[in-house]
């Protein structure tokens, strides 16, 4: 795939993470084709790194994976004895106390938890494989776009471990329980045609056109205001927390304070 954002001076640029920014639209970028996006500790925490030097102009975030697989999941190498370089294998973390463990998934996680904060609306395009910790970053995001040859997977399971990068919340709210339940312990691909029809994508296009949809999904996004999309993020993600009534009540709060601002006589 072709970069969208070549021509721009990179924020960052690290450990197979690229981040560009251009004015109100962000881009990150899994740079690192030849390993097919493969993920690790160090990854996680570039990516960690991009969303905290998001400017606060920035609007929209599109996640996209250089390469024909979006990524392949794990590096390999984490699964090895000897591991990463540098890293703490399996059994390093393993041996840990309950919360020395506990705080290095919590730190893993933190990779793909920035990209629903309610300031910003997060699009991923997925082509080829997303597999594993591919598909739960893909899940970490607002929206997917997908190639038409997208393969989901969920392979924790069948390894003897369980999705634990925030993948499982997102995915029973996209395809419900049953669906869900299904997909990860069978490890299944799931194609475009099921992604779109069961909600996990919500647009699917031939492959040499997924830069230019996840795009002109972004303008879109960007073409509404930013304080009525925020408020509007914010009241959808907390609906399934909250009973009818006190949603019908958020609502009311969150129009009250776009009233008061559209009038000038906000805080």
């Amino acid at each position: 795939m072709a970069s969208p954002d070549q021509d721009l001076a990179p924020v960052l640029d690290k450990d197979g993470v690229r981040l560009t920014v251009d004015d109100a639209l962000a881009t990150v970028t899994l740079s690192n084709p030849a390993k097919r996006n493969a993920q690790s500790p160090a990854l996680w925490r570039a990516l960690t790194e991009a969303g905290r030097l998001l400017p606060g102009s920035v609007r929209v975030v599109v996640l996209r994976g250089e390469g024909k697989s979006f990524s392949a999941g794990l590096d390999r190498q984490m699964f090895t004895p000897e591991g990463l370089p540098g890293e703490p294998t399996f059994i390093d973390l393993a041996r840990r106390d309950d919360a020395g463990l506990d705080a290095s998934i919590a730190e893993f996680q933190e990779a793909f938890t920035w990209w629903r904060r309610n300031d910003i609306v997060s699009i991923a395009a997925v082509q080829g494989h997303a597999i594993g910790a591919g598909f739960q970053l893909a899940l970490a995001c607002d929206l997917r776009v997908v190639a038409d040859d997208v393969q989901f997977a969920m392979r924790e399971t069948s390894l003897g471990l369980v999705p634990d990068l925030t993948g499982t919340h997102p995915l029973v709210g996209l395809v419900g329980y049953a669906r869900a339940l299904e997909i990860c312990a069978t490890g299944r691909f799931v194609g475009a045609a099921e992604s779109v029809a069961s909600g996990l994508a919500n647009l699917a296009v031939p492959g040499d056109q997924l830069d230019e949809a996840a795009r002109d999904l972004a303008a879109a996004l960007l073409a509404a205001p930013r304080d009525a999309v925020v408020e509007t993020k914010a009241l959808l993600r907390g609906a399934a927390d909250r009973t009818y009534d006190e949603q019908r009540a958020a609502e009311r709060a969150a129009q009250a304070r776009r009233l008061r601002d559209l009038a000038g006589v906000g805080e």
